[in-house]
């Protein structure tokens, strides 16, 4: 038998460890300079999600107290960063639980004052649209929306950086996400 000597390996094209750690150099540097641009868009993202899931979920209480025929309240509580919606206690059999959510931590909540001025019709249907810090969107069964409920819902990111409107439109049949400069806020 007789042995081969001398290097006889197929020679193949392949990188380099010194091609590879320039690739990989290369690739953090264009990372460190697109990161910054990027961290905006997720920002942006976050706010525009949490403005869709409150608008999502007015129009799920408002097709939910028409659906039942009882009236239905979307809840904001600006000082735990939460909303909610539940069914009113009192109108059916069974007791549901409540469906809450947390603002995402990048994004405040806030919502206008509702309007102080009652219709005799609902002067005495109607409880106030807050209960302490609680701000209240009524949806009656009728499909209306209370009229003591507040008028804009405010959506902001919390370092500045932009802020979504939600208002109700001037029939008081839906809440709808609203382009423009925002309104004073109390």
């Amino acid at each position: 038998m007789t042995f081969a000597t001398g290097n006889n390996r197929d020679s193949r094209p392949a990188f380099t460890l010194v091609e590879l750690i320039l690739v990989m150099t290369m690739m953090i540097i264009a990372l460190a300079v697109i990161f910054p641009s990027l961290e905006g868009f997720f920002h942006g993202r976050s706010l525009d999600s949490e403005a869709r899931q409150f608008l999502s979920l007015t129009r799920y209480g408002q097709s939910r107290a028409i659906a039942e025929g009882i009236p239905v309240e979307l809840w904001i509580n600006p000082r735990l960063e939460t909303y909610g919606l539940q069914a009113l206690s009192g109108y059916t059999e069974s007791r549901t639980n409540p469906l809450v959510f947390a603002v995402d931590k990048t994004v405040q909540i806030s919502c206008s004052a509702p309007p102080t001025v009652l219709t005799r019709s609902n002067l005495w249907t109607q409880p106030s649209g807050r209960a302490g810090a609680l701000a209240k969107i009524r949806f009656q069964p009728d499909g209306y929306i209370s009229d003591t409920s507040p008028e804009n819902i405010f959506f902001r990111e919390q370092d500045g950086g932009g802020e979504i409107r939600i208002a109700e439109t001037p029939a008081h049949l839906r809440y709808e996400i609203q382009p423009g400069q925002p309104q004073n806020v109390r």
